[in-house]
């Protein structure tokens, strides 16, 4: 395994694991809760795909597990838009914008992971 691969397995790891503790300082809203639930699961998703990526049996197979990233990752910046911070402590917005801001370069990585594949392979 590379140090690429493994930086962004890891930071896949952290950016997941950093929602989950956001979540146990929001306000237990019933919109928050519907969107918590929503961005756990998108969240932990990119880093479990992209584990999956990794182990791909072929490339076919890796770039779809990259577009399941791509795709989560920008599911996760849309829910973390939705939270509820109203009446919420400075900590947590500093808590939610730099997980909006990681959402975003994971998309880009993702993106252009896909781009360079697809142009490699000649498909288009």
């Amino acid at each position: 395994m590379n140090k690429d691969t493994y930086d962004l397995e890891e930071r896949t790891f952290q950016f997941a694991k950093r929602v989950r503790l956001l979540g146990r300082k929001l306000q237990p809203s019933i919109s928050n809760r519907a969107d918590l639930y929503q961005l756990v699961k998108s969240s932990g998703s990119v880093g479990a795909n992209y584990l999956e990526a990794n182990n791909s049996l072929s490339k076919k197979d890796f770039l779809m597990r990259v577009k399941i990233c791509l795709k989560e990752a920008k599911e996760s910046g849309f829910w973390l838009k939705l939270l509820d911070l109203t009446g919420s402590d400075f900590e947590q917005r500093q808590d939610r914008d730099p997980l909006l801001q990681e959402s975003s370069e994971l998309v880009k990585i993702f993106a252009s992971i896909i781009r360079n594949s697809t142009l490699t392979s000649g498909q288009i």
